[in-house]
């Protein structure tokens, strides 16, 4: 099977960086397409990057020159670094991959079906982040 999980979250104040990491195995991870996503409360998940099996990237509007997607596939680990965090920032961040894959995919068309095929797809129990002001 496959398992995701995240660490890294925590408490900063506004204008302050993290660095999200998530720990992926099972299956052939390497070969799927990943991201990020966040959720409050009363809210669903918002994607917010995903990276494709080739490394190119694709990052919604809201954190384009922000936040920073990457993977290094020989520690089995997926990373998110967040800078110039504000309050509204402040939400549960998940761990997504593919859950299996026969055509190819782009990582804007992997974060657009990770939004709308959520069962379809492997999620992390996320990791909390604060941005207090």
């Amino acid at each position: 099977q496959v398992q995701l999980v995240e660490s890294g979250g925590g408490s900063v104040q506004a204008g302050g960086s993290l660095r999200l990491a998530c720990a992926f195995s099972g299956d052939t991870y390497s070969r799927y397409c990943m991201g990020w996503f966040r959720q409050t409360p009363g809210k669903e998940r918002e994607g917010g990057a995903a990276i494709d099996s080739d490394g190119s990237t694709s990052y919604a509007d809201s954190v384009k020159g922000r936040f920073t997607i990457s993977k290094d596939n020989a520690k089995s680990t997926l990373y998110l670094q967040m800078n110039s965090l504000k309050p509204e920032y402040t939400a549960m961040y998940y761990c997504v991959s593919e859950s299996g894959t026969v055509l190819s995919m782009t990582a804007p068309q992997a974060l657009g079906l990770m939004s709308a095929l959520p069962d379809h797809h492997y999620w992390g129990q996320g990791t909390q982040v604060t941005v207090s002001s």
